[in-house]
């Protein structure tokens, strides 16, 4: 049967995130600048002649319809076509971080599906379907840094200098749930521009679900201390429990608690399957 092997998904950093309103069905409405980063997942794909999708989960095992699942069944019925999927994911990306990973492995997904079944649909073809597996999802399929606004639909390109970044996931997680309903979330920040963020664009506003993450998660602040104590400004990224800062030439860490999950990443310029669909502009 056809394959396509080791598909990468990206996680992605959020600079900056601020809430500036909230619509009157409860979506909150952002500006954010995504990164993408060199930290990744890996998805293995296998054509099948029947319409089953089988996951296979080779490092953690993820539930059983989580977002890669719901990915394939949903090009699939959409589609309509006779295949089905087997997909084997090296889980890499942690969960319940902020780093967008399991909307990561649905962009991946439907990019790699939409080849595989030889569907060959073009990305306006592919974004609703993503936009309604969840709200980060289309950043990822866009392929490129971007400035997000709206509830994350409204995506427009732009270009971040190279730079490196160390990346901390503490023990414990969060649900984004959780911060968005607290009543106290900022929810009304100003309106920021692109010209303001262009001019110093890894050190620009704040992330306004941070103070509510640190008030539900307190090691949250752990790390945020361990940090700062080398000289970094570090932040939390999304919703968090991951923070990370850029760490500049020279800068050398130690060693963190167990628990925590480190890695220094590379930022990316463009997504590992960029040119795997073909845009409509």
């Amino acid at each position: 049967m056809p394959t396509l092997n080791h598909v990468l998904a990206p996680a992605k950093l959020n600079l900056f995130l601020h809430i500036t309103g909230q619509r009157p069905d409860g979506y909150h409405l952002l500006q954010s600048a995504f990164m993408l980063i060199d930290w990744c997942d890996t998805l293995h794909f296998e054509r099948l002649d029947r319409p089953s999708i089988e996951r296979e989960d080779l490092t953690i095992a993820l539930p059983a319809d989580d977002l890669i699942t719901r990915a394939a069944r949903s090009l699939q019925a959409a589609s309509h076509t006779p295949f089905g999927a087997h997909i084997a994911i090296e889980k890499s990306i942690p969960s319940q971080a902020g780093m967008g990973g399991g909307s990561s492995d649905a962009a991946s997904t439907l990019l790699a599906l939409n080849r595989l079944w030889d569907l060959n649909w073009p990305l306006s073809k592919l974004l609703p379907l993503g936009l309604a597996l969840g709200a980060d999802v289309p950043f990822f399929l866009h392929g490129h840094n971007a400035w997000v606004e709206g509830i994350g639909e409204q995506i427009t390109p732009i270009e971040l200098p190279s730079s490196q970044f160390v990346v901390i996931k503490p023990d414990a997680g969060l649900e984004t749930a959780r911060i968005f309903r607290d009543p106290h979330l900022e929810r009304a920040t100003q309106a920021a521009t692109m010209t303001g963020f262009a001019a110093h664009p890894f050190d620009f506003g704040r992330n306004d679900l941070q103070p509510v993450a640190q008030a539900l998660c307190p090691e949250i602040s752990q790390v945020l201390q361990w940090m700062a104590s080398f000289g970094l400004s570090p932040r939390m990224t999304g919703s968090g429990s991951a923070v990370f800062a850029q760490l500049p030439d020279g800068v050398v860490l130690d060693e963190p608690p167990t628990s925590w999950q480190m890695r220094v990443c590379s930022n990316m310029a463009v997504h590992p399957l960029a040119g795997w669909v073909v845009s409509d502009n």
